[in-house]
């Protein structure tokens, strides 16, 4: 029998809806302080189902990161500037805390205990998985992200992520 590893399981990987959670969030950036974009736009440049963008924008939008703006001109805003919105605070919002194994939850809930806390060889090296994997997410804005994809395509005039093959 082969390891998880080998069979192709990740345990970090993170979810599409995160994945599709942060383009998203990239798009509406981009186009930021240039009014509501419509998810049938962000779908149709980034190669994402219509339908699941909806529910991931809908998710965002009832924590607050994204705005729905109605009408013939309507569509999607971010809730405050690309500056001030991390990936870190996406992927919480579509994820929940970031945690590499349950017992370390950023969360700290009861449901994070383990029995062998108190006791465990491997904890010291999933706190510090998780502190890291909390750094990394919280350092970038989606500012950032949406400069980096520029500088790595400057005559591009799509979208942040290239669209999906």
């Amino acid at each position: 029998m082969g390891t998880r590893a080998a069979e192709g399981w990740s345990a970090l990987r993170l979810s599409t809806r995160s994945e599709y959670g942060v383009i998203a969030c990239c798009e509406l950036a981009r186009h930021h302080g240039g009014g509501p974009i419509p998810l049938k736009a962000v779908a149709e440049e980034q190669g994402i189902p219509e339908a699941y963008l909806e529910q991931v924008v809908a998710v965002l939008r009832r924590a607050g990161l994204v705005r729905s703006i109605r009408g013939a001109q309507g569509g999607y805003v971010l809730s405050r500037s690309p500056e001030k919105i991390t990936v870190g605070d996406v992927v919480r919002v579509l994820e929940g805390p970031i945690a590499p194994v349950g017992c370390v939850t950023e969360a700290r809930s009861p449901e994070a205990t383990c029995a062998r806390q108190g006791g465990c060889v491997a904890r010291p090296v999933w706190e510090k998985l998780r502190d890291s994997m909390a750094q990394v997410l919280d350092s970038v804005s989606l500012a950032d992200l949406v400069a980096e994809a520029a500088g790595r395509n400057p005559g591009r005039t799509g979208g942040v992520g290239g669209g999906r093959e």
